[in-house]
C-alpha cells in the first residue's frame, strides 16, 4: 500500500477542503499472475503523480495515490475499491491492470458514481457492458494484430507462409485479439493448430509441444505476461522448432523484463502488438521516458509499454479535471463523453460512446537485436523492415 493519507469530505460530488490532497484510488496487481504488470503499472501512476506534484498539483491540490494490492483477483479488486471510496474517501480513481479485473472494478465505481479511467481494459466485455463511467485510454484490443495480419497477408506468394498456429489463454483480453487476427488471415495461412486453454493454467509444456509439432511456420499467442511467452518459447527452443514469425498478445513489450526472462538472443525476432514504445518521438513520451530512465537506468527500448498505458490514465484525468474545475465525478464523466480531443504520452485520445479510445494507431513491434523497433503497418514512416524469418533461438 502507498501512501495511506486519506481526505475527509471526498466523494463523487467532488467535494474537497481547501489545501487538502486530493486523493486517488487505484488496485493494482502487486502480487499474483499479473504482477509484473501491476508494479509496472506503479510506477507509472507514481511517475505521473511525481511530475503533477512538481507543477504544483491538481488545481492547486497535491495527488496522493491510495494503491492497494488486489493479488490479481477479481474478487479483491471488487473489495478494494468498496473500501477506497467508502473507507478512505477517495476524489478519484484510476483503474487496474487487465481486462478481467477492469470490468468488476468499473462497475463497482459505478455504483458509487465514479469515474473509471484505465489503460488496460481494453477487452469488449468491457466495452459490451453498458457502463457510461469506464475510459480506457488505449487503443481498443480487438484492434492490435490488424497491422501484424495485414503484413503477413500481403507477402508475396514466394515469401508467404502456408501454415499458421494458434494457442491462447481464455482472457478477456487475448482471446478477442487472437479470433479477430483469426479472421482477417483467414484461409490465406492453413491453420494446423488451434487451442483455447484455460487463463489459470500455468504449465504450458503440452500445449507449446503440439505447436511445435505442427511445424507451423506462423505463430499466433494469446498472452498476457512474460512467464507465458517465455516458456512457450523454451519448450520450442528444446524442441528445435522456430517458426518464421512469431507474434505474441502481450510479453514482449515489457521491456526489460521480457529480456531478462529470455535473453537477448532468444528474443530477437519476437513480435508484439501495442499502440506504444520506448522510441516514440511524441515529445510528452520523450520526457517521460528520459525521465524513467533517470530514476530506473536502462534504454529506452527497455521501457515497459504499461508505463505508458498508466501515465496517460492520470494525463486524461488531469486534463478531465481541469476542464470541469474540479472534482465531480458526474462533470468529468459527461465531460469525458464530450468528443474532445485530449492528448498523452500514447498519443491523441478521444473516447466514443463506448469509452473506447479510437484515435490511436494500432503498430506491430519487434525486437530486432537490442533494438525494439516499429516494423508495421509497413506504410508508416517510422517502420524499420521485418526481420524475417524470424531467427534461430539465440
Amino acid at each position: 500500500m502507498l501512501m495511506m493519507t486519506t481526505t475527509s469530505g471526498a466523494s463523487s460530488s467532488g467535494s474537497l477542503a481547501k489545501g487538502a490532497p486530493v486523493s486517488i484510488g487505484i488496485s493494482l496487481s502487486l502480487s499474483g499472475d499479473f504482477s509484473a504488470d501491476g508494479l509496472a503499472y506503479q510506477q507509472g501512476y507514481k511517475l505521473w503523480a511525481a511530475d503533477l506534484n512538481k507543477a504544483g498539483g491538481l488545481l492547486g491540490h497535491k495527488v496522493n495515490l491510495i494503491i492497494k494490492s488486489d493479488a490479481s483477483s477479481a474478487t479483491q479488486v471488487v473489495t478494494n475499491y468498496k473500501t477506497l471510496i467508502s473507507v478512505n474517501h477517495v476524489s478519484l480513481t484510476f483503474g487496474p491492470f487487465s481486462t478481467l479485473l477492469t470490468l468488476p472494478s468499473a462497475q463497482t465505481v459505478n455504483r458509487y458514481g465514479y469515474a473509471m479511467v484505465e489503460g488496460a481494459g481494453g477487452g469488449p466485455s468491457v466495452f459490451s457492458a453498458g457502463l457510461s463511467n469506464v475510459f480506457d485510454v488505449t487503443l481498443p484490443v480487438s484492434y492490435d494484430l490488424a497491422p501484424f495480419a495485414h503484413w503477413l497477408t500481403s507477402l508475396p506468394n514466394s515469401k508467404r507462409p502456408t501454415t499458421i498456429a494458434y494457442a491462447t489463454s481464455n482472457d478477456p483480453f487475448t482471446q478477442p485479439v487472437v479470433q479477430e487476427a483469426q479472421k482477417l488471415i483467414g484461409k490465406k495461412l492453413k491453420t494446423v493448430y488451434n487451442n483455447v486453454f484455460p487463463a489459470e493454467l500455468t504449465d504450458f509444456t503440452s500445449i507449446a509441444d503440439a505447436v511445435a509439432a505442427s511445424h507451423a511456420q506462423v505463430v499466433v499467442l494469446g498472452s498476457v505476461d512474460v512467464p507465458t511467452v517465455s516458456a512457450f518459447m523454451q519448450a520450442f527452443e528444446q524442441a528445435h522448432y522456430t517458426p518464421k514469425a512469431f507474434v505474441a498478445t502481450a510479453g514482449p513489450d515489457q521491456g526489460k523484463s521480457f529480456i531478462t526472462a529470455v535473453g537477448a538472443g532468444n528474443a530477437n525476432g519476437m513480435m508484439v502488438p501495442n499502440s506504444w514504445y520506448g522510441g516514440s518521438t511524441n515529445p510528452q513520451s520523450v520526457k517521460m521516458v528520459a525521465e524513467y530512465i533517470k530514476l530506473y537506468g536502462g534504454t529506452a527500448a527497455g521501457v515497459n509499454a504499461d508505463i505508458a498505458e498508466a501515465y496517460s490514465v492520470g494525463q486524461v484525468m488531469a486534463q478531465a479535471v481541469t476542464a470541469t474545475g474540479g472534482f465531480n465525478n458526474a462533470k468529468i464523466i459527461k465531460y469525458l463523453h464530450s468528443g474532445k480531443t485530449l492528448s498523452s504520452v500514447q498519443g491523441a485520445v478521444k473516447f466514443n460512446s463506448l469509452g473506447e479510445n479510437l484515435a490511436q494507431t494500432a503498430y506491430t513491434f519487434q525486437w530486432q537485436g537490442s533494438k525494439f523497433v516499429e516494423v508495421n503497418p509497413v506504410t508508416d514512416k517510422g517502420a524499420v523492415k521485418v526481420l524475417f524469418p524470424k531467427p534461430a533461438w539465440g
